[in-house]
């Protein structure tokens, strides 16, 4: 599958963002998917994972009630919708996909990733 990530931006510290992740080339159903981010200088991070029915989610505790992830199976895209967004969530922004029921907090159980997004957040 290839996924597309999308909706990247300069916002400022309190705003908001949506990002999209857009998959093609297999059944996106089949697949459970996850956001990360990596700040400059650091290690790539768990942001939020959904599973593929969409009614299973999981969030890091620096984003949980400020971020929500959700998908439209029809369309082949998994959102993040970023509210409050502060300076610290500054990163390039990347989603990937696994072939599994349930998403995971481990970057590396996913085979398919896309390219990222930026995401900055002015103080």
């Amino acid at each position: 599958v290839q996924l597309q990530a999308s909706g990247g931006g300069l916002v400022q510290d309190g705003g908001s963002l949506r990002l999209s992740c857009a998959a093609s080339g297999r059944t996106f159903r089949d697949y459970a998917v996850g956001w990360f981010r990596q700040a400059p200088g650091k290690e790539r991070e768990f942001v939020a994972t959904i599973g593929r029915r969409g009614y299973d989610s999981s969030y890091a505790d620096s984003v949980k009630d400020r971020f929500t992830i959700s998908r439209v199976n029809s369309e082949s895209t998994v959102y993040l919708q970023m509210n409050s967004l502060q300076p610290e969530d500054t990163a390039v922004y990347y989603c990937a996909a696994k072939k599994t029921m349930f998403g995971s907090r481990r970057s590396a159980e996913y085979d398919f990733w896309g390219q990222g997004t930026q995401v900055t957040v002015s103080s």
